[in-house]
This record gives structure tokens, C-alpha cells and sequence, in this order.
């Protein structure tokens, strides 16, 4: 299957205080997954196969719940071509050389 990307922004609802802190666990677990990945201001994106990308952001629900979470609102963006979908193609002409 060809790679795609796929765009999370997970809001737990923990205290105010403990938001970073959670969120900072899931980037920790997406970048120990392997996949490629790029954070940004409001969500992470993630390239590779969309059955793997999809395990981790049920991994990342799980990981606001053990955190103290009671609830979690998560947006999740899937950009799919047949041909494939890469981070580079779509931002590379924006980062200084």
C-alpha cells in the first residue's frame, strides 16, 4: 500500500496544567513508533502506512486515558492518494535551505 499522511491533534481533558505534559507522551510514543513525523503548533503528521498511522492514534487515545484523562477529543486528518502521499512533497519548498 502506498504511504499517506495522517494529521492528529488529541485535547485531553485533564487539568489545564497537565495538557502539555500528555500530549508531550503522545508525540514521545509517536516518535518511538518509528514512522516519520513532523509536530507542529496544532497537530502532528505522520507519514507511512494508514493501518499502522491508525494503530498509534488509538495508541495515543489510550495513552490520554492512563494519563487521567476522562475524556479525549482528537481531530485526525487522512490525506490518501493510490500513488502515495509524502510530508516532503507537500512542505519541502518552505524550509529554508
Amino acid at each position: 500500500m502506498a504511504k499517506v499522511n495522517v494529521s492528529l491533534q488529541v485535547i485531553p481533558n485533564v487539568p489545564p496544567e497537565r495538557i502539555y505534559p500528555v500530549v508531550d507522551k503522545v508525540i514521545a510514543m509517536i516518535a518511538e513508533s518509528g514512522v516519520k513525523y513532523e509536530v507542529g503548533p496544532m497537530e502532528t503528521t505522520m507519514e507511512g502506512e494508514l493501518d499502522e498511522l491508525l494503530q498509534i492514534v488509538k495508541k495515543a487515545q489510550d495513552i490520554c486515558v492512563e494519563e487521567g484523562s476522562s475524556r479525549v477529543l482528537s481531530v485526525v486528518k487522512i490525506d490518501y492518494s493510490p500513488k502515495g502521499v509524502t510530508i516532503d512533497e507537500k512542505i519541502s519548498k518552505y524550509r529554508s535551505k
